[in-house]
């Protein structure tokens, strides 16, 4: 079973809002609490991208292309991660998930099933 449970995806016009949600239901808060958390997606045949991250205190860093129209914030006593995305572009149309981050900002855990995001009017 997969560590993070992401949800919070689907149908949105250009120029809407979602707001993605990620859960870690089997972690205990002591292990989830320390780690560096991130959102990525995958659009259809393509890579997997570093979308946004957020530290243990709430220090975010984020992709040039979602860098002042997407926030990840994380509540760590629901052991949850957000991603609150405005503005949505068709080219942002892809699967996203989330997942912790090691010292060198690779992924930890085994990738979840995702939830699907499409940009379409």
């Amino acid at each position: 079973q997969a560590q993070l449970v992401e949800s919070g995806g689907g149908l949105v016009q250009p120029g809407g809002s979602l707001r993605l949600s990620c859960k870690a239901p089997r972690m205990i808060t002591s292990v989830f609490n320390p780690n560096l958390m991130a959102w990525y997606r995958q659009a259809p045949g393509q890579e997997r991208e570093l979308v946004a991250s957020v530290m243990t205190n709430s220090d975010t860093h984020y992709a040039d292309s979602v860098q002042g129209r997407f926030t990840i914030s994380r509540d760590n006593s629901r052991k949850t991660v957000y991603l609150q995305m405005s503005n949505l572009k068709p080219e942002e149309t892809a699967v996203y998930y989330c997942n912790a981050l090691t010292s060198t900002r690779k992924p930890k855990y085994n990738w979840g099933q995702g939830t699907q995001v499409t940009v379409a009017s």
